[in-house]
């Protein structure tokens, strides 16, 4: 059981916070200036496009898919916007100094038999060092692709993008004191992903999409989600008390549960399926995530099972002080909800249980459900009217959740 007065010790927080997860979280509205700013003075603001592609094909793994998808609710039905994962993987070549390298050097992807001259494609990678992905961009360079790729400088995918006519944009990585020392890994080959690393494959490619109009953003959309960033990471700071930090408060309750993360829309869609990769990253927690109407059906099964019981079925009087605490459902419902709330937008909410505001049938459907088995439902809205705005909102809050979970978790 998570001891919730580890949440307010910031002495311990920073002390389980070997690999600085908070303070990349805290940073990541600097990063997007960053970014923005140096993906303008590498040429993109100078880029003049010849009408919009038939389609974006986003490539790369982890965060940089997440940017992807992102991108691609944004989007909507009016542009296709295809992520596109790695499909195989083979043993990466180790480096003169004999180092093991990591997994993700030997991963592959393979680009759709439809893409050509039509289509761009933006490459995206904070390692730089994948071949899988330079022989991508050699595919798309081949079939006559317009090609973008965001890569650390003097990366050897940074090279090959001058190779192939592609417009190089820079990764910006986050910056760190000169004491910090890197965390060893368990896994050298596979290690933990920078929790801040989505804005550094988002910014660039929201700023292209904007130029390339595949979006209707306002021109000001990317600095107004810098400034959003930067007023969750005061709310959400380790050393504010949890019951008025909403991302400790966010933690504590999902502590002991197996979380269902249901979501409206696509925004709210791609910042739960965010939550359940970081909660599997950063808590060590598995999470299910979906998106409503579907949702309710194909987790139905959940509450019929032993996790939604609300009662014991077993003696009620045994002794339970040796046992394990149960773990129970606890359903996250995330919404972008734009002019429905009443109060100064200060980030999302927690929606009470007896608001009386009109919900959509998918969510009543939704708390009709958790009532009937006794599972606790919590329910997040974003009320900004802005889209990005909304996912910056609902993503920064559930980053900075699931590593306060993984780090009182650790504690305890």
């Amino acid at each position: 059981m998570l001891d919730d007065t580890l949440l307010d010790d910031p002495a311990a927080l920073q002390r389980a916070d070997r690999d600085r997860s908070l303070l990349a979280l805290a940073g990541a509205g600097a990063r997007v200036r960053t970014a923005l700013r140096e993906a303008d003075a590498a040429g993109l603001d100078r880029l003049s496009p010849d009408g919009r592609p038939r389609a974006v094909l986003v490539a790369g793994h982890g965060s940089a898919l997440t940017a992807g998808e992102i991108l691609a609710a944004l989007a909507g039905s009016a542009s296709l916007v295809v992520p596109l994962p790695p499909t195989e993987a083979s043993a990466p070549r180790a480096d003169r100094s004999g180092a093991r390298p990591a997994f993700t050097a030997g991963l592959g992807w393979q680009l759709p038999g439809w893409v050509g001259p039509l289509d761009l494609l933006v490459i995206s990678s904070a390692d730089g060092g994948e071949t899988g992905l330079i022989g991508l961009a050699e595919q798309a360079y081949a079939r006559g692709c317009s090609l973008v790729v965001t890569a650390p400088p003097g990366s050897p995918l940074a090279g090959a993008a001058l190779q192939v006519r592609a417009l190089p944009l820079p990764y910006v990585t986050a910056a760190q004191p000169d004491e910090d020392r890197p965390v060893v890994a368990a896994e050298p080959d596979l290690p933990a992903e920078d929790p801040a690393a989505l804005w550094s494959h988002l910014t660039p490619l929201i700023a292209l999409a904007q130029k390339i109009g595949l979006t209707q953003l306002p021109y000001d959309a990317l600095p107004a989600v810098a400034d959003l960033l930067d007023a969750t990471a005061v709310r959400c700071r380790p050393d504010a008390a949890a019951y008025t930090n909403p991302a400790k408060g966010l933690a504590a309750r999902l502590a002991g549960t197996v979380p269902l993360l249901w979501a409206e829309g696509p925004i709210a869609g791609a910042a739960a399926t965010r939550f359940a990769a970081q909660l599997a990253e950063r808590a060590g927690r598995p999470a299910l995530a979906g998106a409503l109407p579907q949702v309710l059906t194909a987790h139905r099964g959940m509450f019929t099972g032993q996790l939604g019981a609300g009662a014991d079925p077993d003696d009620f009087f045994r002794d339970r002080v040796d046992e394990p605490d149960p773990l129970h459902l606890q359903v996250l419902l995330l919404r972008h909800a734009p002019g429905t709330a009443d109060q100064e937008n200060d980030g999302p909410a927690e929606v009470p249980e007896d608001d009386d505001r009109p919900r959509s049938f998918g969510a009543g459907r939704a708390h009709r459900l958790a009532a009937a088995h006794d599972v606790r439902l919590t329910e997040y809205a974003s009320t900004r009217p802005e889209q990005l705005h909304a996912l910056a909102d609902l993503v920064a809050l559930t980053d900075f959740a699931a590593v306060y979970l993984g780090l009182a978790a650790a504690q305890s």
